[in-house]
């Protein structure tokens, strides 16, 4: 064995580019994986250093219990203490909206707000408001609120000032702390934040303070604790959440960990074809096979050694680099040190990847006879059968992930099923394609075949180059197969995210299409209308569009259920309505004496489609035909939507219950103008309400578009992985195919032709991984949005698909360029005398 890890160390010497080509995958994940850690250390070091919500200069906290304001004051009789912040906040109602008066002192080290126009409140009956305020309740300085904090009675209060909060809700005003007592009926305080003087030890202070509260009831006591405590309970809650998040990143690296290892299982089979006469000769002087073995193993763990640390020192070099840079922009972020534990491990995993992914290249190369391998360029790698037991390895996980698949399918809940286990369904779903994963990879030579078939077709038509390039790809199924079922697992992973963000956006959209058919609404106060005057201000805006006014009435019963809201609102007005979920019907339908009905009061009443629902109000009753049942709801969360002249037979007056409307610009700029078009449109009353539905739609935009971001950010580390496979595979290939390579150019093919051959070879790994991925992805997208129990409709988005189907197969045709660029530079001649 000496013997022969000599010689392979040797040729290792030799050529140490084979060595980092072979490992490159192993390089690439763990480059990943350690860099994963650091950016945990980054992120929860400059969350503990004072990403908290309490300022740096509070000392003592006294909070939890009954604090009055006779102990405030009595706090700050204490010897020692500098100054208190007293807090609390209310929650009071604005014109039928929301606003939070939140205490604070405004300025000096305890303050949480920073003052940016205007002053802060002084006196009794001020406040000031944050600038997203200002933009969706239309409070700027000068202008009055009158408020209901809840105590019965309104009142009034001056904006004298903007200031920038810690958060901006949009609904969010601050006062003193005497300003905002003086608006409820509670006589206790939350919290009060106390800071000590300089130089003064906090622990006698702290005890005076306890010693107010001694005779208290035990739930009336309040909990005195330390300033650097509370940053640290909210730095560590903070924390954890980082921990939760990297929980989730730490799933999709063991993805990569995983594609690695196929990969470099790939390149191992491929570097012991290239040097298959090598290991004959040995063989042929005596090596024997369980030597030859062991041999081939040690260097696979010498390989993953080197490539392990490799990329735990560029991770380390990266993860002190970037901060270092971050704080040059003015970012508050800390070095993550030299966390060496975790860099060991990481170097451990390499070595056991690598000597994972080299054992069965390892023992297909030590079993070939001695006289065959000296008659055999490259044997090895040319093979595209697979065996009896690699056919049973196959078949089997895929009859199991069928048979999971098919039990999810026909256990999925019905409409509104109660006690149903998505969770249960979901990890089903998970067990059922990691199944067919694995019958992917024992089966992918089998499965490339068809799959180039039909992908290599057009290839084919371009002339010999093509031919040539599909017959490469075809004439080494297994290698093929390796390199594509780890791009396929990218692929499928990124259709899946794709397949589900889509069909959760439609969902929401039907949602939203009830909820918030317009970009604002306004209404009046309980059993108030809405004056037609404000309708045909609305209507002249320019700033304003699509203005439907509608009416509702709330007093109507249908079969035994009582107070069900009904709505005239035109459904062809607003665009967004054609989004509404239609269990069946058509909405079109809608005549006199027709209805659409909402589905629970459908379900309630008994009803459905060319059904009559009797609908009765007081002394009226109109007999109408369900033309239309649709989702939970109906527009603006009634049970029934009907035309004008129907409403109007139930009793219901002219007079317009609401208004809806859309601005009639693009972007931020255009919606404020358009909220204050709206108000303006009211007069300022503050009985009538402004509601900005737009928000609702903005939220879930944003929270999909985040979700959508951080999924393919993560799948992006199997994509990268697959793209380094290509690249390495490609590159082995090129190493191996030495000789044909001269012999294509000694027969006329240019460079330019060798350089297009090898590249579209890169494109056909892309493509047939892709194709594979697809197959997967979208089918196993559906079933998990089933198994939800959402009742999302499933949505294709093609053109995304599409998309990520050319930007896998782009990324593998340039992972090839280098390799080709390299093999049309050898000379003729000395490819052909190349062993």
């Amino acid at each position: 064995m000496n013997t022969i890890l000599r010689t392979q160390l040797a040729g290792v010497v030799r050529r140490p580019a084979r060595m980092l080509l072979t490992g490159l995958a192993v390089l690439v994940a763990s480059f990943v994986v350690y860099a994963t850690v650091l950016a945990q250390q980054i992120t929860e070091r400059s969350v503990l250093d004072g990403l908290s919500g309490t300022p740096e200069a509070v000392d003592l906290v006294v909070r939890d219990g009954s604090i009055s304001d006779k102990q405030l004051a009595a706090i700050n009789a204490i010897p020692g203490v500098s100054r208190t912040a007293a807090r609390l906040g209310i929650g009071a109602g604005l014109g039928g909206q929301y606003l939070n008066v939140t205490a604070d002192p405004g300025s000096g080290p305890l303050a949480l707000v920073t003052v940016r126009q205007g002053r802060y409140p002084g006196a009794a009956g001020e406040i000031a408001v944050t600038p997203r305020t200002v933009q969706l309740l239309g409070l700027t300085v000068g202008s009055t609120a009158t408020i209901d904090p809840g105590t019965g009675r309104k009142v009034p209060l001056k904006v004298v000032g903007v200031v920038d909060p810690p958060q901006d809700f949009g609904y969010d005003a601050y006062a003193p702390a005497s300003t905002v007592m003086r608006l409820t009926d509670l006589p206790y305080l939350q919290q009060i934040d106390v800071d000590v003087d300089a130089g003064t030890d906090a622990g006698p202070v702290r005890d005076r303070i306890e010693a107010l509260f001694a005779g208290a009831k035990p739930e009336d006591r309040a909990n005195v604790a330390t300033g650097a405590d509370v940053r640290l309970a909210e730095a560590r809650d903070a924390a954890d959440q980082i921990d939760q998040v990297f929980a989730v990143v730490g799933m999709f690296v063991g993805i990569a960990v995983a594609a690695a290892g196929l990969i470099a299982a790939s390149t191992f089979r491929i570097v012991f074809a290239q040097r298959m006469r090598q290991l004959a000769l040995l063989r042929a002087v005596g090596a024997g096979r369980g030597a030859t073995f062991r041999a081939l193993a040690t260097e696979g763990a010498l390989t993953g050694l080197v490539t392990g640390v490799t990329g735990v020192l560029a991770a380390l070099a990266a993860g002190h680099l970037v901060p270092a840079a971050l704080r040059g922009l003015g970012w508050h972020v800390l070095g993550p040190g030299v966390p060496l534990l975790p860099g060991l491990g990481t170097v451990l995993l390499a070595v056991v990847i690598s000597v994972v992914a080299v054992l069965a290249p390892a023992v297909s190369a030590s079993r070939v006879a001695p006289l065959e391998a000296l008659r055999a360029a490259a044997g090895t790698g040319a093979r595209t059968g697979i065996g009896v037991l690699r056919w049973i390895a196959g078949l089997v996980p895929l009859a199991a992930a069928l048979a999971v698949a098919a039990y999810v399918h026909a256990n999925l809940p019905g409409p509104d099923e109660e006690n149903y286990d998505a969770l249960r369904m979901l990890l089903a779903v998970v067990a059922s394609g990691a199944l067919a994963f694995v019958a992917l990879i024992a089966l992918g030579p089998v499965l490339v075949r068809p799959v180039l078939v039909v992908a290599g077709w057009p290839l084919r038509r371009l002339g010999p180059v093509g031919r040539l390039a599909v017959g490469g790809v075809g004439g080494s199924a297994r290698r093929a197969a390796a390199v594509s079922v780890v791009v396929a697992l990218g692929v499928t992973l990124t259709a899946g995210v794709l397949v589900g963000v889509a069909s959760i956006r439609a969902l929401g959209d039907r949602e939203l299409a009830a909820a918030a058919p317009a970009d604002f609404e306004m209404t009046g106060g309980a059993g108030s209308t809405l004056p037609s005057a404000f309708v045909d201000r609305a209507r002249a805006s320019r700033e304003l569009t699509r203005v439907t006014p509608y009416r509702r009435l709330d007093t109507a019963k249908v079969a035994q259920f009582e107070q069900i809201a009904i709505t005239d609102l035109d459904v062809g007005a607003l665009p967004r309505l054609r989004d509404l979920d239609v269990r069946s019907g058509s909405v079109g339908d809608l005549k006199p004496g027709a209805a659409v009905l909402a589905h629970y009061l459908a379900e309630m009443a008994g009803l459905g489609l060319g059904d009559t629902v009797q609908v009765h109000n007081g002394r009226k009753t109109v007999g109408l035909k369900v033309v239309a049942v649709l989702g939970d709801d109906a527009p603006l969360h009634t049970g029934l939507l009907v035309t004008p002249a129907d409403l109007t037979a139930m009793g219901m007056g002219p007079q317009w219950s609401g208004m809806l409307a859309d601005q009639a610009g693009d972007g931020e700029r255009a919606r404020t103008e358009a909220l204050r078009a709206m108000r303006a449109a009211g007069a300022g009353n503050p009985e009538f309400t402004v509601n900005v539905l737009a928000d609702q739609r903005d939220n879930l935009n944003a929270d999909l578009a985040t979700l959508l971001g951080i999924a393919l950010g993560l799948i992006g580390l199997t994509v990268l992985i697959a793209v380094v496979g290509v690249g390495a595979t490609t590159a082995l290939s090129v190493v191996e195919r030495v000789r044909e390579s001269g012999l294509l150019r000694a027969i006329g093919m240019s460079r330019a032709g060798l350089r297009t051959m090898l590249t579209a070879e890169s494109a056909l790994y892309g493509v047939i991984g892709a194709v594979l991925g697809l197959l997967l992805g979208v089918p196993y997208a559906w079933l998990a949005l089933q198994a939800t129990g959402a009742n999302a409709p499933l949505s294709v988005p093609v053109w995304q698909l599409a998309v990520a189907f050319l930007v896998l197969v782009t990324l593998t045709a340039l992972a090839g360029v280098l390799p080709a660029r390299r093999a049309a530079r050898v000379s003729p001649v000395n490819a052909l005398g190349t062993d």
